[in-house]
């Protein structure tokens, strides 16, 4: 090694400490975690919230005063068509302990730029009815809404998008982006039409969803045949398979054109990821996207207007490693960042 260049990196960094760097951007982000000092929150420590933010159970009592984005549990999976167990997705996605602070590519430090807390889970009357928890779920993020703050979730199964949207959309239709393994437009069947399968059939129908501002990516598995409303009524759909063809690039900007600059909510399913990466979920599907890939797609929606999303379909009594709650983490991060950078969110 050069022995001057060893000499300078002694003279500049054999002191300094762990929360000290050179480099702006660098010492803007430590000092967010330092503060003066070269001691940092252990991740391990005290009570586990959603990444990491401060625990504020008592927000809706307090008006969500203080607040710019909500997280918020919805640990409830009464509309699943398969394996259940998504009812347990928000403590797992909790007990995540090393997720942040700061995303390198969207260069963001969430919970530094904008007032953000962990509010608990949506309060439900009834574990049997999932009408009634729909309506709840509605009520509770249109309290939010009201409040003027956005909401960031996790599920749960995915019929909890539908009253979500209800909820967001209530003024106006929203955009969608949707990473899935499935389209979830599928009708009515064994008497129930509020199921995991439909959320945004029923979204469009409602009038808070505007299909023709939605896409669908990651799409596969043998229930094509259920998702005719996708196409009739004007959605994007990307099919797993055509991604290597495409490329995430292409992809990435068909997302941005089919959205525009208008509100859009983001969904994001982990049964899109490949069950080798994320085994813990309900409706498993072979074929699907890397952890790497869905990264590289929700960081190319940096920019856009998005208002609120959410993560589901984790269940972990399935997630022998955890691999599926650490992803859903670190997914549920990003979405955090594009809301944090969101062109109409003010701080």
């Amino acid at each position: 090694m050069d022995e001057a260049k060893l000499a300078e990196l002694r003279r500049r960094y054999a002191d300094l400490k762990g929360g000290a760097a050179y480099d702006p951007e660098f010492r803007r982000v430590a000092q967010t975690q330092f503060k003066g000092t070269d001691h940092r929150k252990w991740p391990f420590m005290d009570a586990p919230t959603l990444l990491g933010a401060p625990y504020r159970p008592h927000a809706a009592a307090e008006g969500f005063a203080d607040l710019d984005i909500a997280l918020v549990g919805v640990p409830m999976d009464l509309g699943v068509t398969n394996r259940s167990g998504a009812r347990f997705g928000p403590r797992a996605v909790r007990t995540v302990e090393r997720i942040g602070p700061y995303e390198h590519v969207l260069k963001c430090v969430p919970l530094s730029e904008a007032r953000v807390a962990d509010i608990g889970d949506v309060p439900m009357r009834s574990r049997f009815s999932l009408a009634d928890c729909h309506a709840d779920i509605e009520a509770y993020v249109s309290s939010i809404e009201s409040a003027g703050v956005r909401t960031l979730a996790v599920g749960g199964d995915h019929s909890i998008s539908l009253p979500i949207l209800k909820a967001l959309g209530r003024d106006r239709p929203l955009g969608l982006v949707h990473i899935d393994a499935h389209c979830d437009t599928s009708g009515e069947y064994e008497s129930a039409k509020f199921h995991h399968g439909g959320p945004f059939r029923q979204a469009v129908l409602e009038g808070v969803l505007d299909p023709e501002r939605t896409i669908q990516i990651g799409i596969r598995g043998a229930a094509e045949y259920l998702w005719e409303f996708s196409y009739e009524s004007g959605m994007t759909v990307i099919h797993a398979e055509e991604i290597d063809r495409l490329g995430i690039p292409a992809v990435i900007a068909r997302a941005r054109e089919v959205v525009g600059d208008g509100p859009t909510y983001l969904t994001f399913d982990v049964d899109s990821l490949d069950p080798a990466f994320a085994p813990g979920t309900g409706t498993p599907e072979v074929g699907g996207l890397t952890p790497r890939e869905a990264q590289a797609i929700l960081r190319g929606l940096s920019g856009l207007d998005i208002v609120g999303g959410d993560v589901v379909e984790v269940a972990p009594q399935y997630d022998a490693t955890t691999n599926t709650a650490q992803v859903a983490a670190q997914v549920l991060f990003t979405i955090l960042c594009l809301m944090v950078q969101a062109p109409s969110l003010r701080r």
